[in-house]
């Protein structure tokens, strides 16, 4: 009974595995919910003139290694960008501003990551099944420039990058980068964003749970309603 057991376990377990895995790259689109609100996805930019963009996506200096964004471009749902603005304009009052790597992301690029990241490294990326939080257009990737010479401040860790020094609450690293990445939280924090327990750059705005996840192209967004 035993060795017919093992023997069920070495081929049940391979057959699971195939199972969850074929479940994500066979899904065609985002999981769907009722009772959202309707799309109101603002771009950061034209709401600041000093919000600076870095959207690596747009470019092939990310972990992909790829463009997988068209446009370098960056939304957020209108609260949380104008949550975000209230953090931009203290800022300003230091010679700082807000750099951002990224806002609203379509689905089909969080089920792109979940195909491409290692499974020791799924930590750092959103399963397709469940959505991200960005994909509902209520998180934001972001740090803090000098507003004089246009260069990022110290941090701990890059952007996306898939090390024990991304967490918010790593203790090593300079004084100096771990008292901006401080700052950079308390300041997000009481706008009404919460901090990634995994990446201190991932901030999620407080009312993510009342948007849907969308799959729209920035090309389209304020063209259509968003369902």
């Amino acid at each position: 009974f035993l060795m017919i057991r093992k023997s069920v376990l070495r081929f049940a377990i391979p057959a699971i595995c195939f199972i969850l895995v074929s479940g994500v790259l066979g899904q065609d689109g985002p999981p769907r919910e009722e009772n959202k609100r309707e799309a109101d996805l603002i771009e950061l930019t034209k709401l600041s003139k000093t919000i600076k963009l870095d959207i690596r996506y747009a470019t092939a200096d990310n972990f992909v290694g790829r463009p997988v964004y068209t446009e370098a471009r960056a939304f957020l749902q209108r609260p949380a960008a104008e949550a975000l603005i209230s953090v931009n304009k203290l800022l300003k009052k230091q010679g700082l501003g807000l750099v951002i790597y990224d806002g609203y992301r379509p689905w089909s690029i969080t089920k792109l990551f979940w195909e491409v990241v290692p499974e020791d490294k799924r930590i750092f990326v959103a399963d397709p099944r469940k959505g991200s939080k960005h994909n509902r257009g209520c998180a934001v990737d972001l740090s803090i420039y000098d507003l004089k010479t246009g260069r990022s401040i110290a941090m701990p860790s890059g952007y996306d990058e898939f090390s024990e020094r991304a967490s918010p609450n790593y203790v090593g690293g300079t004084g100096e980068e771990r008292a901006n990445r401080d700052k950079l939280r308390r300041m997000m924090e009481a706008a009404g964003f919460t901090v990634n327990p995994n990446e201190w750059w991932h901030f999620d705005y407080k009312d993510w749970e009342q948007y849907a996840i969308y799959d729209i192209p920035f090309s389209a967004i304020g063209k259509r309603k968003a369902r």
